[in-house]
């Protein structure tokens, strides 16, 4: 069980951590290189589609890492998990006011205002980027050289 809830906690932060990295080096600056307009058309089908896979992966991830830890594993298992699930309130609490305002259909799609929450929803997806970084290094690190009983 604990070695299941361990490659299931891998995978789903590997998974995740993959996607934002992607979106963040990727995607993200390409439709910014589109011009402010067309980053901003094609950012709420995108946003629509990400949120599903992204919020699934983090938390099947935090899930599966409390498993692992429940069944034995290392406390720093349950870190990793609150670490890689702590981009869902962050989303919610941070990003959100940037998203729904990114959504809203009254937002003028060529102005500087549309831009602007563009660049600063890059800039926070980063850190969302950073956060499941991390989190995947350790779980790498405990799956790889801690000891399993």
């Amino acid at each position: 069980m604990r070695q299941i809830a361990e490659f299931v906690a891998v995978l789903a932060c590997g998974l995740f951590v993959g996607a934002a990295v992607y979106v963040s080096l990727v995607e993200h600056p390409a439709r910014m290189e589109c011009g402010v307009e067309l980053a901003a058309t094609e950012f709420p089908p995108s946003y629509r589609r990400g949120t599903i896979l992204q919020a699934t992966l983090a938390a099947l991830g935090l899930l599966a890492s409390v498993a692992a830890w429940l069944a034995g594993a290392t406390f720093w298992w349950l870190v990793g998990g609150v670490m890689l699930g702590s981009v869902i309130p962050f989303t919610l609490i941070v990003i959100l006011p940037t998203n729904k305002q990114l959504l809203n259909s009254a937002l003028d799609k060529r102005s500087t205002q549309a831009g602007q929450l563009l660049a600063r929803w890059g800039k926070l997806h980063a850190v969302r980027s950073v956060l499941s970084a991390v989190a995947f290094l350790l779980f790498l690190y405990l799956a790889i050289f801690t000891k399993s009983a």
